[in-house]
This record gives structure tokens, C-alpha cells and sequence, in this order.
């Protein structure tokens, strides 16, 4: 319960449902292979995909520099007096 943020028995009873819905569904798309045939399958992924390249793409410094940030300050403005 904790690991899911779950604070109720009822979150818990409806959490595992849920769950337990949602795994046989995908068991039952695996054994169907998705309704697709064995070609349509091989033909549903981009021959040019490169996930290396994606990665490198998204990884912080890999692209434009960006400028360095200034650092902030968190300090009490100083309150007006009447």
C-alpha cells in the first residue's frame, strides 16, 4: 500500500481490480499478438528508428548550450514601515 499511495482498504481492494484487469488484458493482446499477423507486426516499427541517437538527442549537454543560471536568493524583503 504504501509504494502506491494507497491509504484505504477500499483504495486497496480497488487498486488490486484494477490491477488485476488491467494484467489480463495484456496477457490476452500478447497471446493474440495484438490482432496482428506475424508480417503486419514486422512492418509496425520504422526500419530507421535508432534509439541510441534519441537518447543521445535528449541527454542534458548533448545539445545547444544552454547559459549558465545565476543563483537564488531566498532573502526576506524588509517590510515597510508605516
Amino acid at each position: 500500500m504504501k509504494a502506491n499511495d494507497i491509504t484505504s482498504k477500499t483504495g486497496a481492494v480497488d487498486f488490486a481490480l484494477r490491477e488485476v484487469d488491467r494484467r489480463s488484458t495484456l496477457k490476452r493482446l500478447a497471446e493474440t499478438n495484438l490482432g496482428l499477423t506475424e508480417k503486419e507486426i514486422l512492418n509496425a516499427f520504422d526500419d530507421r528508428y535508432n534509439v541510441i541517437e534519441l537518447r543521445a538527442a535528449e541527454t542534458p549537454g548533448a545539445g545547444a548550450k544552454l547559459p549558465e543560471r545565476k543563483p537564488v536568493t531566498y532573502a526576506k524583503k524588509p517590510r515597510s514601515r508605516r
